[in-house]
């Protein structure tokens, strides 16, 4: 900032003439003596020029913006003032022979402005077409009708790639453009918006042809097939692009490591207008990069006709539900769909497509059958979709109803149908464990949120395409695609270098963690972890066999048995039983509602306690207004209470006479007198049916206290190894050893709560003649309290000890004296355990195989675009030299970017492959 003022001074002398102030004659050529009053803006330095030096020194660059000095100030003018004419068809300052008559009208549009140029064309008698010689200039005409307007090579160019990076529309950049040109608004250039529109659609195609090696090709344009334009994923599996020999032979064990993943979602952002049309505004590409052929789709779409769509059985899918009624008002496209690379979030082969009311089934299986044909020869599938639960049922059925062309072969794949984690935890319970990327063997870390992502890059795009034609829509999204998709394969070095080094350590990790827990578990349990293994090993290898990840027992829940007493109580009252002494609260209700109002006790005493010695008036006030609303619940429950508990009224006013103090009785402190407590502390009688609904809940409530235990038990355990093996710093480890201190109360609560259960269920046991339930629900000690692979203190590891609480037994479907079943958290825990250290192990192998892959791509397309140099004959010599050239170039391109990956992944550090049980 201490140089604000020099800078500033500075650019204020540029307003004038500056060091050239006192120069009175020209120095642009050899004796003149003209004066100089003309500066460039464009060129270099900022020297002074006369009228003929400037327009001599520009000939090669007429779009250079000049300003002439008036003797007070700069102001502003142009080569077409100054008569500047171009010759085109001959080399810069050469004279035709035969030139057209004056074109003085004609506008260029280059990165600076908009520029009027004098010029001639070539009329020689080898004179090529106007055209042609606006392109040999590095101008795109706007027409090919006797054009009158261009753009420069280097604007298309400029606004292609800003176009990809800043999503900035071509209204905006003409805006630019007219800005540049005339920003005071006293004289704007004309309107050539529509004209710069149409030659940037016209140049995003021609580029998506180059690319893709379609000028080489001897059937020109016409002979591209669809998706040949489309920049392919080098990381995928690509038979006979990247993959090795023989990889079809590869034993049924490694396979998965040339599975190709797919992800399928939609975007409803990038809904359309329903503006233009398909004859108005026909799209360039044609199906020849990432959206599918629009005809064709179309008349799919129509010969087809309307399929019913089944309503989801899984949890309330709006995507399968509300398909046939998404808004499309207004609208010729609700949105799109996509198919995408899964591991890589790249868009692939003819994968996109509109979709005209919501997403229908018809519409995703199109994009999934049409992207398939490009994929043919590789074997193992896995797509995922997040309703894949609902749609993957009735695909092959569906796809029987469609054309031949659309069919895939089905007999010689494998597919496995996934759920993205993100979405998996809306689906229920069945799919959570059928559908898990977490669980499936043999998909690594993948986690099916690729077209999530990548529709977060194209979403800014979305405002502008909305307002589009069909076919400039489709085309502009093509090229946004290709572009995204081009930006990863520049990047695969850093990627999946990244990815490697992070997965190397998870990977050790969690074997570490499998192999500690796993041995644990079989010096306790040898004979039932074998049966996991050989369950697990099953289930992977059949899906069809019984999941070893799903609950088999039952679980006994506090929300559980509330309802189940409750539906008892209805059938008391079909059967003219009533035994509710209130309108609106039931025996069952009364006892439910004393145990959730006792807990809410302890977490009041709690909160009073954690205050300090200096609470502020904020904390107070809170702590009071519940104060309040609790000593009101408990007030209300004690009036119902006296209806089915008449005996408390006098053991209320017995401890009332037994505790008189000045001191105001907290709201937790008030004693409840449920069943147990009044039976513990007076022997009073109570009704057996009033025990038998707490002796219920109280079971439920231990077991509930026992599952959030265990939880905060794993979490700890959890918080622990990542503080001391990823955290470093002061600052955030403390933050660290907050949210542990927290896990730690959490942890006490749920000890406290079970504790309170086991008590009232001993009190209550013996009048109820329950004598085994000890056997579920042991008394729990502070040294039960601890994880997993934690034993009792002073234990060494060769003689540590499982504690109860994870070898406790479920609720069995059968006679309760019977054998009972292992509880479902000890072998599910084990299962995606194992889970966890298979899928790291299958990260780290399937990155070094897509490393060797990306590497083997790069070679093949190296070699394929050394083929195409010598394609086309029978063109002229400079023609055959740009093709050529061309190709060679992007062939040394490809060995350069192998060559990146090469010396980029020598750093990656060996780690021998572990073994996993």
């Amino acid at each position: 900032m201490e140089e604000r003022d020099h800078f500033l001074l500075e650019l204020l002398r540029l307003e004038g003439r500056g060091d050239f102030l006192l120069q009175e004659t020209c120095r642009g050529s050899v004796g003149c003596m003209d004066t100089p009053e003309f500066r460039c803006e464009d060129c270099l330095g900022t020297e002074l020029y006369c009228k003929a030096c400037t327009v001599g020194r520009h000939v090669e660059n007429p779009t250079h913006r000049i300003k002439y000095w008036n003797g007070q100030h700069f102001k502003d003018t142009n080569l077409w003032d100054l008569s500047l004419r171009l010759q085109l068809g001959h080399p810069p300052g050469e004279r035709c022979s035969n030139p057209s008559s004056i074109h003085n009208d004609f506008v260029v549009l280059n990165i600076n402005g908009v520029h009027d140029v004098t010029l001639h064309f070539c009329e020689c008698q080898t004179a090529q077409s106007r055209t042609t010689q606006l392109l040999r200039m590095c101008w795109f005409p706007a027409t090919t009708l006797e054009p009158k307007i261009a753009a420069t090579f280097r604007l298309l160019h400029n606004f292609h790639i800003l176009s990809f990076e800043s999503k900035a529309s071509t209204f905006e950049y003409w805006q630019t453009l007219a800005r540049l040109t005339n920003n005071t608004g006293l004289d704007p250039p004309k309107d050539h918006y529509s004209a710069l529109l149409r030659m940037v659609k016209e140049w995003r195609n021609l580029t998506l042809l180059k690319r893709s090696g379609r000028g080489h090709d001897p059937g020109g344009v016409d002979a591209t097939q669809h998706g040949a334009c489309a920049v392919l994923c080098p990381a995928c599996p690509q038979p006979g692009k990247n993959l090795p020999d023989g990889w079809e032979d590869t034993p049924s064990e490694d396979r998965w490591k040339y599975s190709l993943f797919l992800a399928i979602d939609a975007n409803f952002r990038l809904a359309r207008k329903n503006v233009s049309s398909d004859k108005a505004d026909p799209g360039l590409n044609k199906g020849w990069a990432y959206f599918v052929e629009e005809d064709t789709f179309k008349k799919f779409l129509r010969d087809t006709g309307k399929q019913p769509q089944e309503k989801s059985s899984c949890a309330s899918h709006n995507a399968v539900n509300l398909a046939e009624t998404k808004h499309s008002r207004d609208l010729a496209a609700t949105g799109a769909g996509t198919v995408d690379c899964s591991c890589h979030n790249m868009k692939r082969p003819c994968s996109i497509g509109d979709l005209q009311k919501g997403e229908r089934y018809i519409n995703m299986d199109y994009l999934f059958f049409s992207t398939l044909q490009h994929s043919k020869d590789v074997v193992t599938l896995n797509v995922s979709y997040d309703i894949a639960c609902q749609w993957s049922k009735n695909i092959w059925d569906r796809m029987a109803t469609y054309p031949c062309q659309m069919h895939v072969e089905r007999g010689t794949k494998e597919f496995v149908f996934l759920v993205p984690k993100f979405h998996l935890p809306a689906h229920v319970a069945f799919c959570q464990v059928t559908y898990s990327h977490n669980l499936i063997k043999g998909v690594g870390r993948t986690d099916g949120e690729a077209p999530e992502r990548g529709w977060a890059n194209i979403n800014p795009v979305a405002t502008s395409t909305r307002e589009m034609g069909p076919g400039s829509r489709r085309d502009t999204l093509d090229d946004h695609f290709g572009d995204f998709n081009w930006k990863k394969v520049t990047n695969f070095h850093i990627i999946l270098f990244r990815k490697l080094v992070a997965a190397i350590p998870q990977r050790d990790q969690h074997l570490t963690d499998f192999n500690d827990f796993n041995d644990t578990l079989v010096v306790e349990r040898p004979e039932e972890v074998a049966q996991w293994k050989v369950a697990i090993e099953g289930w992977e290898a059949d899906g069809s066999q019984t999941n070893p990840f799903e609950v088999t027992t039952t679980t006994m829940s506090l929300a559980a048995v509330q309802l189940r007493l409750s539906q008892k109580e209805a059938e008391d009252l079909e059967h003219s039983l009533n035994y509710s002494l209130h309108m609106e609260v039931s025996p069952s209700v009364l006892i439910s509602t004393g145990i959730e109002i006792e807990d809410q006790q302890r977490r009041l005493e709690r909160e009073y306690a954690a205050l300090g010695a200096h609470p502020t008036d904020l904390q107070r006030t809170k702590l009071q207004e519940r104060s309040n609303t609790l000593q009101h619940k408990i007030e209300q429950w004690c009036k119902v209470q006296v209806l089915y508990m008449s005996m408390v009224v006098c053991v209320h006013a017995s401890d009332s006479a037994s505790t008189i103090s000045s001191r105001e009785e907290k709201p937790y402190e008030v004693k409840l007198w449920l069943p147990s407590q009044l039976k513990g502390a007076s022997n009073e009688f109570c009704e057996e049916r009033l025990c038998r609904y707490e002796w219920e809940l109280r079971q439920a409530q231990a077991f509930d206290a026992l599952d959030d235990l265990r939880r905060h038990l794993q979490l700890r355990s959890h918080l622990y190894k990542f503080k001391d093996n990823q955290l470093c710093g002061q600052r955030v480890n403390t933050h660290a050893a907050g949210v542990i201190t927290k896990v730690e109360l959490n942890i006490k609560t749920d000890s406290e709560r079970y504790n309170r259960a086991w008590t009232a269920l001993a009190i209550l046991s013996g009048d109820l003649q329950e004598h085994s339930w000890r056997d579920d629900l042991p008394k729990l000690e502070p040294e039960h309290v601890r994880g997993m692979s934690d034993g009792y203190i002073g234990q060494s590891e060769g003689n540590r000890t499982l504690s109860w609480i994870w070898k406790a037994r479920g609720v069995t479907t059968g006679d309760r004296e019977g054998e009972t079943v292992l509880t479902d958290v000890l072998r599910v825990e084990w299962c995606k355990s194992r889970a966890r250290a298979h899928r790291w192990t299958e990260e780290v192998e399937l990155l070094r195989e897509e490393m060797r892959r990306v590497c083997a791509f790069f070679d093949w397309h190296a070699a394929w675009w050394r083929d195409q140099a010598g394609r086309r004959i029978g063109l002229d010599v400079a023609k055959l030299e740009g093709l050529e050239a061309y190709a060679r170039r992007q062939a040394a391109l490809r060995i350069m970017m192998r060559d990146s990956c090469v010396r980029k992944w020598s750093a990656v550090p060996a780690s021998l492959p572990q073994v996993v049980p």
